[in-house]
């Protein structure tokens, strides 16, 4: 099976004695995602799947920030699940769910989440750094698992770096897509327009795009006709 996203725990900090894994961009990035978030998720609530949750820190801060959603973290990797699960207990918050082992390349997953005991509905999809360090399946899967499973007013919402129009928005971007083309030929930095379309194709639309710290972009879609 292909390795869809970057390990984190390989280099850097070593892993907690409870399995708990630490990512360095956790710490860079999560301030300014949740300050997004407590606009987009302002009077919500439901349930919200984090396609790809890496470490977990992101969704035990999500989870404390926006105590009136349950969340529902995931990823494909064991160690990830792990992770997320250990940071979960540690946390304490009754509002995250188990980690869901989703491989978002599969076809078959969004009906597997309600019939294995997920959400049949949920109020947002959210996903951070997983379609560059993804073959396109990754993206295709995401998306139509976002048709099938948000509510007519849910949203998907995605952070990453991002071209526009065909270009690179900064010098790093193009450096660091350069890189993810030599370990795999088939990741690389996404465009805005090949992600819109995609999205199209299955009925959702991009509402808004966010400009963030360090040349990264969140990407918000509904589904067409809503705001």
């Amino acid at each position: 099976m292909a390795e869809y996203v970057v390990e984190f725990g390989k280099n850097g900090r070593p892993v907690e004695a409870d399995g708990r894994l630490d990512a360095a961009a956790f710490h860079r990035n999560q301030q300014a995602i949740r300050d997004v978030l407590a606009r987009l998720l302002h009077g919500v609530t439901g349930d919200v799947l984090e396609a790809g949750s890496g470490t977990g820190q992101h969704v035990v801060a999500f989870a404390r920030q926006h105590p009136e959603i349950v969340w529902w973290p995931s990823d494909i990797h064991p160690q990830h699940l792990s992770s997320i699960a250990a940071w979960r207990a540690d946390s304490g918050l009754a509002n995250i769910r188990e980690p869901r082992r989703i491989d978002l390349s599969d076809p078959s997953w969004p009906a597997e989440m309600p019939s294995d005991g997920g959400p049949a509905s949920l109020a947002a999809m959210f996903s951070a750094n997983v379609v560059h360090i993804a073959p396109w399946p990754v993206a295709q899967g995401l998306f139509a698992g976002a048709a099938r499973l948000l509510r007519p007013d849910g949203q998907l919402v995605l952070y990453g770096p991002f071209k526009q129009a065909g270009a690179h928005t900064a010098p790093s971007n193009a450096a660091f897509d350069a890189s993810l083309r030599a370990a795999n030929p088939a990741w690389g930095v996404r465009d805005v327009g090949e992600l819109e379309q995609l999205a199209n194709s299955v009925g959702l639309r991009l509402v808004e795009t966010i400009a963030m710290p360090a040349n990264n972009l969140i990407l918000r879609f509904a589904r067409s006709g809503e705001s």
